[in-house]
């Protein structure tokens, strides 16, 4: 008996050892297994959050100081927190899917809420910069309000530019340029579409400085397309 329970318990012992052995390959199998899953998923989130960004921009290419446009000039008397620049915040901030959003929801919310007037009719004058609290405003009126909003939801104005364009129709016009790490992008009161500077149709002619008062020159750089959908 005792020789048949030995053998037995060697027998058990040998099992056990096989049994450990056998569950610890399994469970570097399994382990490669869910490195492999994890892998693959992260892989395909992100995947998928860049397939949930705007195409890609690039930084558009700037020249040398410009003259800043008068009436912007008038509104800084007036909104003297508005135009000053503070180099410790950075020029450019990381392009998300939740800035995107954020984006979308302020261009599409200001763009649907400010009714165009021309300034003659607002103001009383041929060209005013002001924030359109009354509900009215023109082009310029639309972006310093849509930069007031994104500042107030934690964006750096330094990364905000108010940026003046000669438009698809030949006339000067105002935008806001949004800098981020994957390029410069355009909110814009002519459609709700967040699009990459190159796909305006906008000719670029100048817009605020990030070291200080006075403006850049954008050399009059043309964007290559026009989008449909504006």
């Amino acid at each position: 008996m005792r020789a048949v329970l030995d053998g037995l318990g060697r027998a058990g012992h040998v099992d056990r050892q096989g049994l450990l052995s056998r569950c610890a390959r399994g469970a570097q199998l399994s382990l490669l297994g869910a490195t492999l899953l994890i892998g693959g998923a992260t892989s395909q989130a992100q995947t998928q959050t860049l397939a949930a960004l705007p195409d890609a921009s690039a930084a558009i290419e700037r020249g040398g100081t410009a003259k800043p446009v008068s009436a912007w000039v008038e509104f800084c008397n007036r909104y003297a927190a508005e135009c000053a620049v503070d180099t410790a915040e950075p020029t450019t901030v990381p392009m998300t899917p939740a800035l995107l959003r954020t984006l979308q929801a302020v261009n599409r919310r200001v763009n649907g809420r400010i009714k165009p007037i021309v300034d003659q009719a607002h103001w009383g004058v041929v060209d005013r910069w002001d924030f359109p609290d009354d509900g009215f405003g023109d082009c310029e009126d639309y972006q310093l309000l849509k930069r007031r909003m994104l500042v107030e939801r934690g964006l750096p104005r330094r990364a905000l530019r108010m940026t003046v364009v000669i438009d698809e129709i030949g006339e000067g016009h105002a935008v806001l340029m949004v800098r981020t790490d994957r390029g410069d992008y355009i909110l814009d009161n002519k459609t709700t579409a967040i699009l990459p500077w190159q796909r305006t149709g906008y000719t670029y002619v100048k817009r605020e400085g990030q070291d200080g008062s006075a403006w850049v020159s954008l050399n009059g750089v043309a964007s290559p397309v026009t989008t449909a959908n504006r």
